[in-house]
């Protein structure tokens, strides 16, 4: 049946993939590089955070204003100038030697970096029937988690090869311009791609409804006590964060691994929060077909991924970096799970129309709380040298959230926003 229908849709999936894959390849090139970086430097602890702030601040306010600018000028032109920014700016790293010269490559990188979920969720919406969105979702979400994996294997063997901490910054850069030429070379509207059967356009119109829902503004839904219940989770946002910015500095000071050594240990970790991210979802669901109300299938799920991120208190003290990185990979994957129960919990509550408006709410207040936790981590680090602080509180805070989220909402039921 799907030979018949057509798939060009799934290979428009996989770009969308790919440049997940790269977006995350590039972000995380600074934190593998901070160790011997900062030697070189002198970077203090304050100094790398006031970079991850810059990009931080440039990733929310980028996401904020990016559908505005593809509707001025469309879904190809802004992707592509999306890419295009993030893609030189990834390689102006590579001539950068001061702070405030990576803080300037950083703040570009995040403005460019913020394009890519909002202009990839509406290439899904724009090629995928409703039937099939959430799967074309999950495929390209997938490839965050790929570069996450690629990111700390493929950095060292590029800057061992080319002899310089440059060059990973300029391939890595060059990878999303050849990303660039086959999304020119292959996307264009269904309507009006040559490669789309009228088969597979009928298809990928079928379910969709002649006018959509109006989305709600973030102040209309400022009166919900379940909306502040839901934001009250996000400050979780900041610690995955963190993780990503922060890990290949925790196993350089806590084990002594240098770049050609914490790699395995990082893509361990990457490596289950992605099997987390695509079976995180499902511990709910198993309980509900057991016969479980909604109200307990979720919250015994999110509490179980809460106590799964615990062990994180413990790797300050562990003598073992494969036992620190297996902490942390059940604590990526209950990141994951918790995600993926939340993102449901959202909609449980909501009626469609206010879902994008929370989430999209929610998204942004984690971003901005993600700066205030990143100068709180300089600060911490550069006066105590080590990360039992951070790490206590990285390894609470999901605790914190399900609590606070059970005390605001009582019983997950749905509201009815007028």
């Amino acid at each position: 049946m799907n030979s018949k229908i057509g798939k060009f849709r799934w290979v428009i999936c996989a770009l969308l993939f790919a440049a997940c894959v790269v977006n995350y390849m590039d972000r995380q090139v600074l934190g593998l590089l901070k160790p011997d970086l900062s030697r070189t430097y002198g970077w203090s602890e304050t100094d790398y955070a006031r970079m991850a702030i810059f990009f931080q601040f440039a990733y929310a306010i980028g996401q904020a204003g990016f559908g505005s600018f593809m509707n001025w000028i469309g879904i190809k032109k802004a992707y592509a100038i999306s890419v295009l920014f993030w893609s030189l700016s990834a390689m102006s790293h590579a001539l950068c030697r001061t702070v405030p010269g990576f803080s300037a490559a950083r703040l570009a990188l995040g403005l460019g970096e913020s394009g890519n979920f909002p202009a990839a969720i509406r290439v899904v919406t724009e090629w995928f029937p409703p039937k099939e969105r959430s799967v074309a979702t999950g495929i390209f979400n997938t490839g965050s988690n790929m570069g996450a994996i690629f990111a700390p294997l493929l950095v060292p063997l590029i800057v061992g090869a080319f002899g310089g901490w440059q060059a990973a910054f300029i391939t890595l850069g060059c990878v999303d311009l050849v990303w660039l030429m086959f999304w020119l070379k292959l996307y264009d509207a269904p309507e009006k791609s040559q490669h789309v059967s009228a088969t597979e356009l009928a298809h990928i119109h079928e379910g969709v409804t002649p006018t959509a829902e109006k989305k709600l503004p973030w102040l209309k839904i400022m009166g919900y006590r379940e909306a502040w219940a839901y934001f009250s989770t996000c400050i979780l946002g900041p610690v995955w964060w963190f993780y990503g910015f922060w890990l290949p500095d925790f196993f350089n000071k806590q084990f002594h691994l240098d770049l050609k050594h914490f790699g395995l240990p990082l893509a361990f970790v990457a490596l289950s929060a992605a099997l987390g991210s695509i079976g995180g979802g499902s511990l709910s669901a198993y309980f509900l077909k057991r016969g479980w109300p909604l109200n307990r299938a979720r919250k015994t799920a999110s509490f179980i991924c809460a106590c799964c991120t615990l062990p994180v208190i413990m790797t300050p003290y562990l003598s073992s970096p494969w036992l620190a990185a297996a902490c942390f990979g059940l604590a990526g994957a209950a990141h994951q799970g918790w995600s993926a129960t939340m993102y449901t919990v959202a909609s449980d509550i909501f009626p469609k129309r206010a879902v994008a408006s929370v989430v999209g709410f929610g998204g942004m207040l984690a971003a901005f709380l993600s700066m205030g936790f990143f100068y709180l981590v300089g600060h911490v680090l550069q006066g105590e040298g080590t990360y039992k602080t951070i790490m206590l509180v990285c390894g609470s805070a999901y605790l914190v959230a399900w609590l606070m989220f059970h005390i605001g909402v009582p019983k997950i039921k749905p509201v009815k926003v007028e």
